[in-house]
């Protein structure tokens, strides 16, 4: 991916000289004839590397590297000077310069490859960053996500497109670990030791979400006080995860189908184009193709999404992974909140493989959690709380709505809204479906 790039001179022909050579290398350049220029321009926007003269009329590089540095600390610098010293060198690194080169530059491959190198170290601690959170984070291992015989088909088919560059689309009901999977076949992927970033796309609002996944520049609109970058740019070489994909908004979708199939877009209120290589791997609770037809979901999105479609199933249909996941969570808690665990009494045992679990694996490790600080060492079927089958009723109506819910939404889809048609193929009055219409808020 190109990088952008600021260089600071007051010597127009390096300007010209640098900005040629680096423009070559497809970089995206920007010039300032003094410290001054240069600082503003550098709190206005994002530059992964200034290239800055040391002496300038009025302030100097070392100077516009201290101040420069407290707005944007992960830029990285190059300080270039005809009066070069080993003094200037020595105060130069211990201001932050990552090299520094003396004028004239007689072979100009060396100041590429000065530039190569810096732009690589700079990515190498990104992605070391971006890996150090990941490796803060506790998951199951990977015998545990695929436990029971339903999951070991789905570990087949991630083993099969892992390696590959498709985009995949993950579903299944709320909590069933989209993206744990997704992390699989980023682990499993050519891509493992790059960045794997991931975003909610339903807990953003529509403007939040756009500045989010594609970034923005300085006033792109009130609060964005400088240039920021994307989900994207940040997962460059990497996989972005976008969780809950059937919640974007229309205008989104465009660009978002741009990136898939150009792998180019602009930042909000940015005017250049920028290219990135990103697998994405989306996730839904949906049946994201149902959304197609009342036009929340474009059809070419839709496509592009479902290259290779990955479905998990409900925890309750892999009841042979309810006892081992009960057995990893309390042990996890237990090191976390340093407490004893003893493990399940009989009892507890029975109920967690009896409950329902509509939450699937995210209500198991809640209920472990609340049971192991209620326990003070083996937990019991009292320290679960879980719902009894009177209390559990109402989880039944729940779903009872849901599908009537779900029939309505197809049926109007079908008759294109026409609600009279509707109420005769539902056998129920027009009015008695325009209140079914406001209750569910179809």
């Amino acid at each position: 991916m190109s990088k952008s790039i600021l260089i600071v001179d007051d010597d127009e022909l390096m300007r010209s000289f640098l900005s040629t050579i680096l423009k070559e290398e497809g970089h995206r350049i920007e010039v300032a004839g003094n410290g001054k220029e240069g600082l503003a321009k550098l709190q206005a926007t994002e530059f992964d590397l200034v290239i800055t003269d040391l002496r300038m009329p009025d302030i100097s590089g070392l100077d516009l590297m201290r101040e420069g540095g407290k707005a944007k600390p992960d830029t990285k610098w190059i300080v270039i000077t005809a009066f070069g010293s080993i003094g200037n060198a020595v105060e130069a690194v211990k201001a932050g310069a990552s090299d520094y080169l003396t004028k004239p530059f007689h072979n100009p491959d060396e100041l590429r490859h000065v530039i190569r190198r810096v732009l690589r170290e700079a990515e190498a601690e990104r992605t070391i960053s971006l890996l150090a959170e990941e490796l803060g984070r506790q998951f199951p291992p990977v015998e545990m996500i695929f436990l029971g015989e339903k999951m070991q088909e789905v570990y087949r088919m991630v083993q099969e497109v892992a390696p590959t560059p498709a985009t995949v689309l993950i579903s299944g009901p709320s909590g069933t670990g989209k993206e744990l999977v997704a992390r699989v076949i980023h682990q499993l992927s050519p891509r493992q030791n790059k960045p794997f970033v991931a975003v909610h796309c339903a807990a953003l609002a529509e403007t939040l979400l756009e500045s989010e996944l594609f970034g923005h520049e300085r006033g792109a609109f009130t609060g964005a006080v400088s240039a920021r970058k994307g989900r994207f740019e940040l997962a460059d070489n990497g996989t972005l995860f976008l969780d809950e994909i059937g919640e974007i908004a229309p205008s989104i979708q465009v660009k978002l189908l741009r990136v898939l199939q150009e792998r180019e877009f602009e930042r909000v209120g940015g005017m250049k184009s920028l290219s990135v290589n990103v697998r994405v791997i989306s996730a839904t609770n949906k049946e994201l193709k149902t959304e197609v037809s009342p036009g929340r979901l474009r059809e070419d999105l839709f496509y592009r999404l479902n290259v290779f479609p990955v479905r998990l199933p409900p925890l309750v249909e892999r009841r042979e992974a309810i006892l081992p996941l009960a057995d990893f969570f309390a042990k996890k808690f237990a090191a976390a909140f340093g407490k004893k665990m003893d493990g399940f009494t009989p009892s507890a045992r029975s109920a967690l493989l009896e409950y329902g679990w509509p939450g699937n694996i995210r209500e198991l490790q809640n209920v472990i959690e609340r049971a192991l600080i209620l326990s003070s060492g083996k937990i019991d079927v009292l320290h679960l709380n879980l719902e009894t089958p009177t209390q559990t009723q109402p989880a039944a109506e729940g779903l009872l709505k849901a599908s009537e819910r779900e029939t309505i939404r197809k049926i109007l889809s079908e008759v294109g809204g026409n609600r009279k048609r509707a109420a005769e193929i539902l056998g129920i009055s027009v009015r008695t479906l325009q209140y079914r219409i406001k209750e569910y808020g179809l």
